[in-house]
């Protein structure tokens, strides 16, 4: 956290508003305080001495809805608490919750109309603090973690983790869903801390997004639960800001960051299988570009039957593709192969897309057909090949 960038903050806001200001995360653990103002009531006192809002102060704070609240809330004095009237100022990013910072009145008797009065002067101040929370604080904080954890339970087909989610107010009757898997490139995770760093990005990624119900990370990829459908734009927003998320906190893209997404679902007892799709369709998009950026389960083909498989599919196991592998070590002629599965059979578009001549195309085609010994474009031999390239393929993924 940067902790004195907040702290720094904190304090000129306090001297802009010339009041005793306490900055907490949603926990009710204490990030910063104002060090110049000497008022306090025995609840601040005991507040930067323990560093954590006891019970039943929270449940006085909760009382009057600071938990919802989108505007600054006005919580009045208790005597019996030993506390001080207050103002709480609600801190959110793009309608996300993120912390409050908490203004002192001055007496039992003091009005909280001048607290109100003077925040617009420094809401561009209260913003950058809030900015500042989203990004180091937010994912951190346990009652985050824990959601998470329960959530990614779900994922995993814990039943009891489904009934719980089932009743979150985020997700509740929000139906039907589809599940995003986000997934940067391996290769360039940093070592340490990729849990974090995905829970962060998806965090970052979805806030705002109306769309999105809730996101988690693991130490390999993000999932994004979302309302369906909201469209490939939405899908392209969040990836685009996952991405840059990823890349701000320290990784190098080398190849573009994906995301899987699966076939819509209305029982969240789906959530499961439906995880399920959008992992194997951004491992499919990981190994295949001509999946694109943003893959579907539905479209992704024949990796649904390799990834359903009851046992993983080794392309030498077709001797066709084995003796063009062996031959082929310059690699000429089984992508152009490849390619042109892939279009349909069309030689004119592969030799566009190659920048050769027709004949070239063919001239290969009759290479390939002398070293198998078969047509190449012939009905079996066909599905033979196209079937062993994408289990080669396949067998590259990205293990998540």
């Amino acid at each position: 956290m940067k902790t004195a960038e907040i702290e720094e903050l904190v304090e000129a806001l306090a001297a802009g508003l010339d009041r005793a200001l306490s900055l907490e995360d949603l926990d009710g653990a204490l990030v910063a305080y104002s060090r110049d103002q000497p008022l306090a009531d025995s609840v601040r006192v005991n507040f930067l001495l323990s560093k954590k809002v006891p019970a039943d102060v929270s449940a006085w704070q909760l009382r009057h809805g600071i938990a919802a609240a989108v505007r600054p809330v006005v919580v009045p004095a208790n005597a019996e608490l030993g506390m001080l009237g207050r103002v709480c100022v609600p801190l959110l990013v793009r309608g996300f919750r993120v912390g409050y910072l908490w203004a002192l009145q001055g007496t039992q008797d003091e009005s909280p109309a001048e607290i109100l009065g003077a925040l617009p002067a420094v809401r561009t101040q209260l913003d950058q603090l809030a900015g500042m929370l989203l990004d180091t604080n937010t994912a951190e904080s346990e009652h985050r973690r824990q959601r998470e954890s329960v959530f990614l339970a779900a994922c995993a087909a814990d039943l009891a983790a489904v009934e719980d989610i089932a009743d979150w107010p985020q997700i509740h009757a929000t139906g039907p869903w589809h599940v995003a898997t986000l997934l940067h490139p391996p290769a360039v995770l940093p070592t340490d801390g990729g849990e974090l760093l995905q829970r962060i990005a998806a965090l970052q990624a979805t806030v705002g997004i109306d769309a999105a119900r809730f996101s988690a990370g693991t130490d390999t990829h993000a999932v994004v639960l979302l309302r369906d459908s909201p469209g490939r734009l939405v899908h392209a927003q969040v990836l685009d800001r996952y991405s840059a998320e990823v890349a701000r906190r320290g990784g190098t893209l080398t190849r573009p960051d994906l995301m899987g997404v699966s076939e819509a679902f209305h029982d969240l007892r789906c959530l499961p299988e439906a995880y399920a799709q959008s992992r194997k369709a951004v491992q499919a998009a990981a190994v295949d570009g001509r999946l694109g950026a943003v893959a579907e389960y539905r479209r992704v083909g024949v990796y649904q039957f390799l990834a359903a498989a009851s046992r993983n599919l080794a392309p030498v196991e077709s001797v066709y593709f084995t003796e063009l592998a062996e031959f082929d070590g310059n690699r000429e002629l089984m992508p152009m192969l490849e390619l042109l599965y892939d279009t349909d059979g069309s030689v004119q578009d592969v030799a566009a897309a190659l920048h050769l001549h027709r004949s070239s195309i063919y001239n290969r085609l009759a290479k390939i057909r002398d070293v198998i010994g078969a047509d190449p474009l012939g009905g079996q031999v066909r599905l033979d090949l196209h079937l062993a390239m994408k289990a080669d393929r396949w067998s590259r993924r990205p293990r998540i």
